[in-house]
């Protein structure tokens, strides 16, 4: 899953990519308006982290409000240090789907990153499923089976976006915007490799059951039974 936030205080921003890189996701940070509006405007960031005050032509609400005007529906978590009721209701009306005060504890930031990057269609409770493959984003636990399976941070965000999108052709593109950010230097057969990873701790190690994982030559690849 791949991250955009927009924060005007490097440090902070710095500090919320650094921890959610360490979950495994994959992020970006800009610090005004103008350069958020810009990479917002992007369909493949999942989520939006985005500061209330930001210098620029416009600030984070108007920003929130032009995005939901251009129908970009991306989920956006607002942060701001202005937290009465009134602010509240501004920044959840101008069109984000969660508003967080700061100071904010991270685990808590981490928390509502999950919530919003739930998928409905696949999920029953937390869990993501695919036959006997399970994938839990709150616990980082992943089963096939009974049998637990260890992933990386890679391999897990490779694998969840995998089943947010199963039984769908899912492109090399794809998965280089979603998992890796702008600054990651993707080899051409990087994919294949973690793609070759996955193979060997979720298909290779139960023969007997049918293989999940399918290369479509020319196209990508498919996570279906």
């Amino acid at each position: 899953m791949r991250i955009l936030v927009i924060e005007d205080e490097p440090k902070i921003a710095q500090a919320v990519k650094k921890g959610l890189e360490l979950k495994g996701y994959a992020v970006d940070a800009v610090y005004d308006s103008d350069s958020g509006l810009s990479y917002a405007s992007d369909p493949d960031y999942d989520l939006i982290v985005l500061d209330r005050m930001l210098p620029g032509k416009i600030d984070g609400t108007e920003l929130c409000k032009k995005l939901r005007e251009d129908k970009i529906n991306t989920p956006i978590i607002m942060l701001t240090a202005r937290g009465t009721i009134g602010d509240r209701v501004e920044g959840l009306n101008s069109g984000a789907d969660d508003y967080l005060v700061k100071p904010f504890s991270f685990d808590e930031l981490t928390a509502r990153v999950q919530a919003l990057l739930r998928r409905p269609p696949v999920n029953v409770g937390t869990e993501l499923l695919l036959d006997d493959l399970s994938l839990n984003p709150q616990t980082y636990q992943v089963k096939r089976g009974n049998k637990p399976i260890k992933l990386s941070h890679k391999e897990f965000a490779l694998l969840e976006y995998m089943l947010h999108h199963q039984n769908q052709i899912i492109t090399k593109e794809m998965l280089v915007n979603h998992i890796w950010d702008e600054d990651s230097d993707v080899l051409p057969n990087t994919i294949e490799v973690y793609i070759g990873y996955l193979r060997n701790k979720i298909d290779r190690p139960f023969p007997k059951k049918k293989p999940l994982i399918h290369t479509l030559r020319g196209f990508g690849y498919k996570l279906s039974l």
